[in-house]
Formats: C-alpha cells, structure tokens, sequence
C-alpha cells in the first residue's frame, strides 16, 4: 500500500476508492477554473490601473492576484491528478502566503490616508504601519511556510506523523491573525478618530467611496485568518479541512472580494493629490511658528 500510494504522488492518476487524497477529497474542477478565472482578471485590470496612473505601490495588489492564480491552479491541476504531491504543495504554499500582499497594499493604503487627514488621524505613523505589519507578516510567512512543508510531505505518507508541522504552521498563522487583530484595533481607532473629528469633509475628491473598500477588504481577510485558523488548528483530518465548500466560501470568495474591491474603487483614481485645507492650514502655521524667531535682541 506505502508503495502504490508513494507511486500515485507522481503523474497522473485518478481517483481510487478507498484510498484517500491528501485533501480529503477531490478539488472542485470547476471552482479551480472559476477562481483561476476571477484571479487572472482581478491582476490583469490591477496591472493596467497602477501602470496608468502609476501608483507602483499598489503593483502588491497584481503580485498577490498571481499567487492566488498559481495556488489555484494548483487546485485545478489537483481536480484531474487528486494524488500529485506536487500540486497538492503548490497550491496550500501559495494561498497562505497571497494575503500577505492584499495586507500590504492595505497597510499602504492607510498610510496614504494617514498622510492626507493629517497626524491626528491615527495614533501611528504610516512608516510604523509598515514596519511593524509587514514584519508581522514575514514572519508568520516563514513560519507557515515551514509547518506547511513539513506537513504536506507527512501527509502523503502511509501513517505519516503531520502533528509537529501542523503545530508549526498553526503558531504561524495564529501570529498572523494576532497582528491583523492589531492591525484591526489601529484601523478601527482611525475610524473612530476620523469620524469623530469629520475630517473626510475638508478633503476633496471621492475619497468615502475607497474608505468603505478599505474596510471592507479589512474585514474580509480578517474572516479568512479566523476560518484558516481553526481549520488548521483542527487538524489534516478536521471537519474544515476536509470539507471544500468552506474553503471556496471563507478563502477563495472573501480574497475575491478583499483584492477585486480595488478595481472598482482603485486608489490610483480615487485619492486626491493634495493634502486638505485644514491639514494646509495647520502645517502653514507650524511652518510660520518655526520661522518666528521672536522680537529682535537689540534694538
């Protein structure tokens, strides 16, 4: 049996009764064309917004739609080949890591907000985003991407013992929920302040419009971290993990969402070039307090 099942993990062989795939099921071929599909297009309209109005930053956007491409169809190729260990690594590699690039762009995003409604708009700098949110993620990536690896190669092995790279892979992705969860406190604290203090009305341009796509695509990754976590916290055989309807609802739909948001409401068309006046306004006054130097010392 270790034999044959070591033999089905190259080429192409389709499905046995009685001998189970590494997913616990077989890949929907459908779904895997439908997201290749959605994913393609979604990275294709990205490419030509940032290229057009060249906001290069927002190129995150493009690179993770890639990532989800080749993770998916790596699900597609798993729909016509269940047992392929290869497709099987390529898929569950690529979509832990293509999030990681939506949160970039987010973290971006909000710093460019940041800029435009002034420094009273948040409680950290836009540079402190980044730091401190892409590290997060970095992290929980490498981490990930270990367990992962440790795992998938357990999993197509006749007993093989998948529970220490599980482990690692749930510390992992744990982390990344718990920096999101921080993110999130960061973002919702912004929220309060700006709307507190009504400071999207002394900015011109539609910018409410991408305000709502930015929490919307907040909340839409932030659902995905919490389904992959108790997913994987339950383990290679849990109920989750096994079962593909949750995965195509909680992780393909909702990074659909999360990246195909910004290509109705691309930052590149909807932030304003200037500062608003009231922003102006206080940083002239700075300037003008700085430049005074007091009366003169001798008359």
């Amino acid at each position: 049996m270790s034999d044959n099942r070591e033999l089905l993990q190259t080429g192409c062989h389709a499905y046995i009764e009685g001998i189970h795939t590494s997913y616990g099921y077989i890949p929907s071929l459908g779904a895997g064309i439908a997201y290749c599909v959605l994913f393609g297009l979604s990275m294709i309209i990205h490419t030509v917004q940032f290229t057009w109005k060249r906001q290069w930053w927002a190129s995150v956007f493009s690179v993770g739609c890639l990532v989800e491409v080749i993770g998916w169809a790596g699900r597609t190729w798993s729909a016509k080949c269940p047992y392929n260990g290869d497709a099987f690594i390529m898929q569950i590699c690529t979509l832990i890591i293509a999030p990681t690039f939506f949160t970039a762009g987010i973290y971006v995003l909000l710093g460019r907000f940041i800029q435009l409604l002034g420094p009273k708009s948040s409680i950290l700098t836009p540079k402190l985003y980044l730091w401190i949110f892409c590290t997060c993620d970095v992290i929980s990536l490498v981490v990930q991407a270990i367990g992962g690896g440790m795992a998938s190669q357990q999993a197509d092995k006749i007993d093989g013992d998948t529970a220490p790279g599980t482990h690692i892979m749930v510390a992992g992705i744990v982390f990344q929920l718990f920096s999101i969860t921080i993110f999130v406190f960061c973002a919702a604290d912004f929220i309060r302040r700006v709307m507190r203090k009504r400071l999207l009305k002394t900015v011109n341009g539609p910018v409410i419009p991408l305000f709502a796509a930015m929490i919307l695509s907040i909340v839409c990754i932030y659902i995905r971290s919490i389904y992959r976590t108790i997913e994987l916290s339950q383990g290679w055989d849990g109920y989750l993990i096994t079962h593909e309807t949750y995965f195509i609802a909680l992780d393909g739909a909702m990074m659909v969402l999360s990246v195909a948001v910004f290509n109705v409401l691309h930052p590149g068309w909807m932030l304003p070039s200037e500062k608003p006046d009231s922003y102006k306004m206080e940083t002239t006054s700075v300037d003008r307090s700085e430049r005074y130097q007091g009366p003169p010392t001798h008359w």
